[in-house]
């Protein structure tokens, strides 16, 4: 089950981010969102690759982006597509490889496929309900899955969002976490459902459901956690798309670390 769709996402995560790439390598155009959020002509681009083959090949299926304008009629479909075009924009502006394609499949307000893209590497991550995650780079690929860690623990933080909440939580826990690194929102879980680490925070209300869709079903499938400060998973098609309680994710429930 989800193989076409699962199949379909892969090939457009890959397109669209070859596309990011001509930009990356060229000039782009940067405005300002209403939420003070930046968007390129990268971003334009992308989105657009990835919502018309969308719509072509599911026409029956939702989509909600944060590129488009969301009308809401996606509460009433049981399938949603959730897109990110191009997650990690500040990163792309800035010429670093912190930036990817997001693109997940809910049905009724669960996760059931997510692939995420990084442009700048070639490296992709999948994964549908119940089928692992995988991880594949040019010729190679594997199936994934976090480690088993409960000490000396990798902490993955953001370069652009590092909040004193999330300071205090890994001052609190220093007796467990022991390194730090930074890495792009949502590269961050990708790795550790690769077992490359073991925790990270955002406590803030900053991201939205395609910030974390494909990502959480990748470090779910491959055995870790993305859950809510309150332990609850995060579902979706919500009428509000912001996380506003913030989120932890880790390797094992025992890293739940607050």
């Amino acid at each position: 089950m989800w193989e076409k769709e699962l199949e379909l996402a892969k090939n457009l995560a890959v397109k669209a981010g070859k596309k990011i790439m001509e930009y990356y390598h060229d000039t782009f155009t940067v405005s300002v969102k209403s939420d003070d959020s930046p968007v390129t002509s990268a971003d334009l681009a992308a989105n657009r690759i990835i919502i018309n083959a969308l719509v072509e090949n599911f026409p029956s299926y939702a989509i909600l982006s944060e590129e488009n304008n969301d009308d809401f009629a996606r509460l009433e479909n049981d399938y949603v597509w959730i897109i990110d075009p191009l997650d990690g924009t500040k990163d792309f502006v800035d010429h670093s490889d912190g930036f990817a394609v997001n693109i997940a499949l809910c049905y009724k307000h669960k996760l059931v496929v997510g692939v995420v893209y990084v442009p700048v590497t070639e490296e992709l991550f999948f994964a549908s309900k119940g089928n692992g995650s995988y991880f594949s780079h040019g010729e190679y690929t594997d199936r994934i899955h976090v480690n088993d860690k409960l000490e000396n623990l990798t902490c993955l933080i953001s370069k652009h969002h590092f909040n004193d909440a999330e300071k205090n939580a890994i001052s609190r826990h220093s007796d467990k976490i022991t390194n730090c690194f930074a890495a792009g929102a949502s590269i961050k879980p990708c790795l550790i459902a690769k077992g490359d680490a073991e925790i990270s925070y955002r406590l803030s209300s900053s991201t939205k459901e395609w910030d974390t869709a494909a990502p959480q079903i990748i470090l779910e499938e491959a055995g870790g956690f993305l859950l809510k400060t309150n332990g609850e998973p995060i579902t979706y098609n919500r009428h509000d798309v912001y996380n506003r309680e913030g989120y932890v994710l880790m390797n094992r429930k025992e890293n739940f670390l607050l």
